[in-house]
């Protein structure tokens, strides 16, 4: 069968590269034509664009690049049009790709699945009206979204949590130790602090200079950037100071061999407490004051943090806009090193948030099911 799938950011490119495997275990003549990246140009098939051209976020960037977005929009509804896939496979990034379902939906009898729901228990609720009109089916890697989407008697299948499946696969093969991992990577011996501050440059620029003077007050600790595979090193030169240093490709390697983290929001929270690994969560954004008014508006949830989120409490700190100053990062920070007071309760946290995601398998749970699907039409 010929399946045309479309991210928009990194954790995309993994879910859906680890889908695309598993559809071809299944399939053996799979087809894959994407909006995708480079994990997904690994396991084959056409890459119509990088997700790096479509990755703007929040307000202003949006409307700076609006035109850019209509132009991505059109090329992707004619491409779908013209490859004629047996599914479209939608990827989370649920701006571009709900208005893309509407679109096959009105022209196209090509059914659209949705692999990794929209968060609009989060916000944005209305859309549930979208996706009962354009998505047949749904699945779904967050426990609690069973529940939302059955109160609006919208059915979906729970697959579980891919990032179990990738960090799961990642550890059982990886046996570099802390030695090898910094001299390999020209670090220090010192212990590290791992700093995630997003995916996409205005991420970056919003929140890694504070979480690096954050972090600077920690003289027995070094600070390493996880590079995003979609920023060039050149992007980071202005942000490096003495004594940081920047791993790319590396995140999970990174994660195996930090003390502590600071991440922005996310599945890298995920991620970071999969490797039981202590965190902060930091974000920030342009007109952070505006964005502080807007979040207690819109927002229906109390958290912004997968891991708080699963939990439905208040296991890792979250520093959002106004919260997110260097000395609230300095204090959170120091309570989760060794010796401090928020570590060991964090980490019994991560291990019930283990139990509730469930074992590894999403990615092949959730193949096997959009193929019972199609065949089911």
């Amino acid at each position: 069968m010929k399946y045309y799938l479309i991210v928009g950011e990194a954790s995309g490119d993994l879910h859906a590269s680890n889908l695309m495997k598993s559809l071809k275990k299944y399939d053996s003549d799979a087809e894959f034509r994407y909006f995708g990246g480079d994990l997904m140009k690994a396991v084959g098939g056409t890459c119509v664009k990088h997700y790096r051209d479509l990755a703007y976020m929040g307000i202003i960037p949006v409307l700076l690049h609006f035109r850019t977005i209509l132009r991505n929009m059109k090329v992707c509804q004619q491409d779908v049009l013209s490859w004629k896939p047996d599914v479209l496979i939608l990827v989370d990034y649920p701006g571009f790709n709900l208005d893309i379902a509407k679109y096959v939906k009105k022209h196209t009898k090509i059914p659209v699945y949705y692999y990794i729901s929209p968060k609009i228990w989060a916000w944005k609720e209305y859309r549930i009206k979208n996706i009962k009109r354009d998505v047949d089916e749904l699945f779904s890697i967050l426990p609690f979204e069973v529940i939302f989407f059955k109160k609006h008697k919208y059915p979906i299948h729970y697959i579980g949590n891919p990032s179990v499946d990738s960090v799961v696969t990642f550890q059982n093969s990886y046996k570099e130790s802390f030695g090898a991992f910094t001299s390999k990577n020209e670090l220090d011996n010192k212990p590290i602090i791992a700093i995630l501050a997003g995916s996409r440059k205005q991420e970056i620029h919003d929140n890694l200079p504070k979480m690096l003077e954050a972090v600077s007050a920690q003289e027995d600790y070094q600070p390493v950037i996880a590079g995003a595979p979609s920023i060039t090193p050149d992007y980071y030169a202005d942000y490096l100071k003495k004594g940081v240093h920047i791993v790319y490709g590396q995140t999970f390697e990174l994660l195996s061999h930090s003390t502590a983290a600071l991440v922005t929001s996310g599945t890298a929270t995920l991620e970071t407490a999969l490797f039981k690994v202590p965190q902060v969560v930091c974000y920030d954004m342009p007109l952070s004051w505006l964005m502080a008014i807007l979040r207690k508006l819109i927002l229906k949830v109390k958290y912004i943090s997968l891991v708080n989120l699963i939990a439905d409490k208040d296991v890792v700190k979250e520093l959002v806009v106004n919260d997110m100053k260097v000395a609230n990062i300095k204090k959170e920070l120091a309570s989760i090193l060794p010796g401090g007071d928020r570590r060991q309760t964090m980490l019994n946290d991560y291990q019930q948030i283990i139990q509730i995601l469930g074992a590894p398998g999403a990615s092949e749970r959730a193949a096997e099911k959009i193929i019972e699907c199609l065949k089911d039409r």
